[in-house]
């Protein structure tokens, strides 16, 4: 089992969502406000005058095969329009309960 961390624009969010449906990824949790700046370019999203987008964040839990797919899915979705911002981290998981 693996955990995805994704970080991205709020620009996303309805791509994002529409992503986990046609994937049939159920299960995740979404922080609506996450702020943060990317560590190889990009501008900083902090909500402020200065910076005003906003980061959301996806911690979602799924097999192998389908992170995999996902992560393919992300790829070619923050290729579409790269300055948004999208990052995401895979960490191997097991259930807890």
């Amino acid at each position: 089992m693996k955990a995805l961390f994704i970080s991205y624009n709020q620009a996303h969010t309805l791509q994002l969502n529409a992503l986990l449906d046609r994937l049939d990824i159920r299960g995740f949790t979404r922080w609506a406000l996450t702020e943060g700046r990317g560590s190889e370019s990009g501008e900083p999203h902090y909500g402020t005058h200065a910076w005003p987008s906003m980061n959301s964040s996806l911690l979602v839990f799924l097999e192998a095969d389908k992170a995999t797919e996902l992560l393919d899915a992300l790829r070619a979705l923050d290729a579409e329009a790269p300055q948004q911002g999208m990052r995401a981290f895979v960490l191997d998981a097991a259930p807890g309960m």
